[in-house]
């Protein structure tokens, strides 16, 4: 269980790579925004707000960016000692071991996989916003999960019968997902120019939203400040239900909109001053994100009363809140989200597939995994299998509970990162680091406390989902991994 890959290994493989260290520090920056700006902003801020926090959503983003921060600086010392591909799951399998390896593995399949349900769910919820725009109406119970009551400008919509209309599966997230494992089974090899004209779109959407609906809140400012009384709104009683409570439960909903910031640390290999530029590109994306994420949060609080923003579609519901004469706004917003969700949505699949390609190359799944298709080159049957998941979970989750669960796996991986800075500070003490975490070892530990100090937070059904998720990952490790595993045999044996 405690089996290591080598950490000799591991870094003869990064000084034998080819790529060329081209990225400076604002580089970095801007890789980090790119990946960062997504589901969270587009999609969890609202149930955040109506549900736990009120207009003091924004505090929660606070909350959650220092965390992240915490994290950063953690993922920034490993992506400089040991900078090689495979993210969370090659440090863990380096550092503390194999079992910690196959845990992140799990772990990291509720934060790429459910993440792109999530994502998918936020998606649907903004088509079916622009396509009735245009007077083209999906049949109401197609649009959400099974057994809910389909909710309108915070009220369940009655149907002609008299009776609340209850949705039965969510058809536009189940085909998205679909649609984009098939082109990942076909190879969307990854274009740099796509990349930048997508991320300036996403860009452009929040940046527009911030400056068009705050000038129309300063406009109307006498009317709307009534939606900011009270700022905290008064605890319910219920554990997480507003009050500072809330607060803090809303952060960790709202963590899910800096998922993607890790992404920075995974360009160690191609950073020009590793120690200088990783931890600038961390903190200044975490930073710039944080601050564009809470302009967002007061201009969406004070256009609509919060109560109303619990959909998947939060900023179209503010825009749509101008009036008729915005209607142009309102499209264009849209259609902006639905383009940079699309994208969020096939880099976070295409993530999972490659997690466990890693994982199957090393016996710990499945070889079947890691069969690449003779004709398109890609690991078509779990592209398939990824495709599946992610589109049953979107279409029959709610996103409360799909987005719930991806926190609680990504806080628990950030929290298993932090570790590992300790781990490997203390039984490779004699290994270069191009970055160290400032205030070692306050820092790592701090942001161990915080990450699991959030994870409980979460509703305990959430919890006990995540206790029995965890249960069945260890006995399948038992009874296949380590059985199976390269190490085990002794054929990449290094304890």
């Amino acid at each position: 269980m405690l089996m290591r890959k080598s950490v000799e290994q591991v870094q003869r493989e990064s000084e034998t790579s080819t790529l060329k260290r081209t990225l400076g520090r604002w580089n970095l920056v801007f890789l980090g925004v790119g990946c960062i700006i997504g589901a969270g902003i587009f999609v969890r801020t609202g149930n955040a707000a109506a549900l736990h926090a009120g207009p003091a959503v924004l505090l929660s983003f606070l909350v959650a960016g220092v965390v992240c921060a915490l994290a950063g600086l953690c993922y920034a010392e490993l992506s400089s000692t040991l900078p090689v591909s495979g993210s969370a799951y090659t440090y863990s399998y380096t550092t503390v071991g194999e079992f910690a390896a196959w845990i992140m593995g799990g772990l990291l399949l509720l934060e790429y996989g459910l993440a792109a349900s999530v994502v998918a769910v936020g998606w649907s919820g903004y088509v079916v916003s622009l396509l009735g725009d245009y007077g083209l109406v999906i049949p109401p119970e197609l649009t959400g999960p099974f057994g809910h009551a389909l909710m309108r400008d915070g009220a369940a919509v009655i149907g002609p019968d008299g009776n609340a209309v209850t949705t039965l599966f969510n058809l536009p997230a189940f085909l998205i997902c679909l649609a984009l494992a098939g082109l990942l089974i076909i190879g969307v090899s990854e274009s740099a120019k796509v990349n930048n004209v997508i991320v300036a779109i996403k860009a452009s959407v929040i940046i527009a939203f911030i400056i068009i609906v705050g000038w129309f809140v300063i406009q109307h400012f006498d009317t709307l400040k009534a939606n900011w009384d009270p700022f905290i709104p008064e605890a319910t009683g219920k554990d997480g239900e507003f009050g500072w409570g809330g607060i803090f439960r809303a952060a960790s909903i709202v963590f899910f909109a800096y998922i993607g910031f890790e992404a920075v640390s995974t360009a160690g290999q191609e950073a020009k001053d590793p120690k200088r530029d990783m931890p600038f590109g961390i903190i200044g994306s975490l930073l710039i994100c944080t601050v564009l994420y809470i302009l967002v949060a007061i201009v969406m609080t004070l256009m609509v009363n919060y109560k109303m923003l619990n959909v998947p579609d939060p900023v179209a519901v503010a825009v749509d809140a101008m009036g008729p004469a915005w209607g142009w706004f309102a499209k264009t917003i849209k259609i902006g989200a639905i383009i940079g969700l699309t994208s969020v949505i096939l880099v976070l699949m295409y993530g999972q597939t490659r997690i466990f390609y890693t994982m199957a190359r090393d016996g710990l799944l499945p070889k079947v995994f890691s069969r690449v298709h003779s004709k398109f080159k890609t690991p078509w049957i779990n592209t398939i299998l990824v495709g599946f998941l992610t589109a049953s979970s979107a279409a029959f989750f709610d996103i409360n509970t799909l987005g719930d669960m991806t926190s609680v796996g990504t806080l628990a991986a950030f929290g298993i990162v932090c570790l590992s800075v300790i781990w490997l500070r203390t039984t490779h003490p004699e290994i270069p680091r191009g970055f160290k975490v400032p205030l070692y070892p306050v820092l790592p530990a701090f942001g161990i406390v915080a990450c699991f100090a959030l994870i409980f937070t979460v509703e305990t059904r959430v919890l006990v989902f995540f206790g029995w998720y965890l249960l069945a990952a260890i006995i399948l490790y038992f009874v296949y991994g380590m059985r199976n595993s390269q190490l085990q045999k002794g054929l990449q044996q290094h304890d």
